[in-house]
C-alpha cells in the first residue's frame, strides 16, 4: 500500500475521534466541519488506493440518483425558509433538474429523524421540522434545513407572511438572474408574488423588478416584530431541548398523555 495511504489512514482515524469527542461536548458547528474533512481524507484514500495504474483502462462507474434529501435540500436553500411539500415540489421542479416525486416527501422527515437519532451530525445537514414558537412542535407541513440558525426554522404568527416575502425575493432575484428563465419557474414566482401589494400581471409578464421592491417593502415592516419573536422561542428551545428535539420538535402526544395521567 502506498506510504501516502498509511498516513491518510492515520489522519481518518484521528478525524473520526475527533468527531466523536465534537458531538459527546455538543459541539455541532465543530462536528460538521470536521465531518466534511473526514470525507475528503476518505476521498484521498480511495484514490490513493484505488487509483488508476498508468496505461489501465478506466471503470465505467453507474451514477447513482441524486437522494430526495438533496433534492428538498436545493429547492429549501433557494427558498431561504421553511415551506411546505408542495412548494419544495414546485421549486424544484421549476428551478432544478432531477425527478423528486411528491409520495417521497411524505417519510422524508421522519427517515432524516431517524437517521439523525442513529448517528447524530453524521451528516452535514438534515432535512428537519420547522418548528411551532409556542409549543416548540413540529409546524404541520413544513420542512426546514437542519443548518439553518434555530431562529430560522422557529415560525410565530407572523412568520408564515415573512417566509412568504422572503421566498418571493429570492426567487424573483434568482429568475432574474437566469438567462432563459422558463414559463414553470414565472409561475412558481407569479403564485407567490399576486399576494403582494403592488404586484400585478400575468406569469408571463410579471414586473420580477417590482416584486423585489414590493416584498421587500411590506417585508420591512414585518421583519422585526417577527424576529424578536422568533429569537425568544429559539433561546428557550436551546435552553430546554436536546439536539433532536431542536431539529425535530417536541412531542405532545406524550407530554399530552402524562398531564392526563398526572391529573
Amino acid at each position: 500500500m502506498p506510504d501516502n495511504a498509511e498516513q491518510l489512514e492515520d489522519r481518518i482515524a484521528e478525524l473520526r475521534a475527533a468527531v466523536r469527542r465534537a458531538v459527546a461536548a455538543g459541539d455541532r458547528a465543530t462536528a460538521r466541519q470536521l465531518r466534511a474533512e473526514l470525507r475528503r481524507a476518505e476521498n484521498d484514500w480511495d484514490d490513493a488506493v484505488l487509483g488508476l495504474q498508468p496505461g489501465a483502462e478506466p471503470v465505467r462507474e453507474i451514477v447513482p440518483a441524486v437522494p430526495v434529501r438533496e433534492h428538498v435540500h436545493r429547492a429549501l436553500t433557494l427558498l431561504g425558509a421553511p415551506a411546505a411539500p408542495k412548494l419544495v415540489l414546485a421549486v424544484h421542479d421549476a428551478f432544478f433538474s432531477g425527478d423528486l416525486v411528491a409520495a417521497r416527501l411524505t417519510s422524508l422527515r421522519r427517515d432524516e429523524e431517524r437517521s439523525f437519532r442513529a448517528a447524530p451530525l453524521a451528516r452535514p445537514y438534515y432535512i428537519c421540522s420547522a418548528l411551532n414558537a409556542d409549543l416548540l412542535a413540529p409546524a404541520r407541513g413544513l420542512l426546514a434545513v437542519s443548518s439553518w440558525p434555530t431562529e430560522r426554522r422557529v415560525v410565530g404568527p407572523l412568520s408564515p407572511r415573512v417566509d412568504l416575502l422572503t421566498a418571493t425575493i429570492r426567487l424573483a432575484e434568482h429568475l432574474a438572474a437566469l438567462p432563459e428563465p422558463g414559463p414553470d419557474a414565472r409561475r412558481v414566482v407569479w403564485k407567490l408574488a399576486v399576494s403582494v401589494p403592488g404586484v400585478r400581471g400575468a406569469p408571463d409578464a410579471i414586473d420580477l423588478e417590482r416584486v423585489v421592491e414590493s416584498a421587500s417593502r411590506e417585508l420591512a415592516v414585518h421583519r422585526a416584530d417577527d424576529a424578536a419573536h422568533r429569537l425568544r422561542a429559539a433561546e428557550r428551545a436551546s435552553a430546554q431541548l436536546d439536539d433532536t428535539a431542536q431539529l425535530f420538535g417536541v412531542r405532545l402526544a406524550v407530554t399530552g398523555t402524562r398531564r392526563k395521567e398526572a391529573g
